[in-house]
């Protein structure tokens, strides 16, 4: 029976969306890591990404701009977030659309290092084949080029990841190992590292 179960990661990232944000927002749903709780991992504590700088907010600024600002300093100092991923979680809180978008223009953040924060978060917590991982990231509202540049320097080894994910499948249900390097290459892996993923588990 062809199982093409749906990644085992989504309830993982499900985790680390509310615990790095306090956000209402879900984690991604994407074909090569879409997901059920059930399939879950545990969630890695967030990489502390500071920003470069801590510009304060200009003279012009109103007091919710000011504050707003603050508050993204504050998240971008623990946990990677996009632009406009920061712009919902400030509005999240509370703030107006003009307060969040003024502190995410003005926080100093660097975006690729925020995706490369993202990215090494997400594979210290589970198995991300490279296209997997950058449509998570381009889910979490990374452009296309900083999800790129996260997956591409996070220092995964693609194998392992497949190692990883194999022995995930493999610890919630039976496959044959065909079915398995499948389940891989669904998920985004190379023909290659699903062949190296299965090895790893036994086949």
């Amino acid at each position: 029976m062809n199982k093409k179960l749906l990644s085992i990661s989504a309830a993982a990232l499900i985790a680390l969306s509310l615990s790095a944000c306090g956000s209402s927002t879900p984690a991604a749903s994407t074909p090569s890591q879409d997901t059920t709780a059930a399939q879950s991992g545990t969630t890695a504590p967030a990489a502390s990404t500071p920003a470069e700088t801590t510009p304060a907010a200009d003279s012009s600024a109103t007091l919710g701009e000011k504050n707003a600002l603050k508050s993204a300093q504050n998240y971008i100092s623990t946990s990677g977030f996009s632009h406009d991923g920061l712009v919902q979680q400030l509005e999240f809180e509370g703030y107006s659309t003009e307060e969040a978008t003024y502190a995410a223009d003005n926080c100093g953040a660097d975006w690729n290092q925020m995706a490369l924060a993202s990215a090494k978060n997400y594979t210290d917590m589970s198995g991300f084949s490279r296209d997997g991982l950058v449509k998570q990231l381009q889910f979490e509202k990374y452009t296309d080029e900083q999800a790129a540049y996260g997956a591409d320097n996070c220092g995964a080894d693609w194998n392992e990841m497949a190692a990883r994910s194999a022995q995930s499948y493999m610890d919630m249900s039976s496959f044959s190992r065909q079915g398995l390097i499948d389940q891989l290459t669904f998920d985004g892996y190379t023909a290659e590292q699903a062949a190296y993923g299965a090895k790893a588990v036994g086949y």
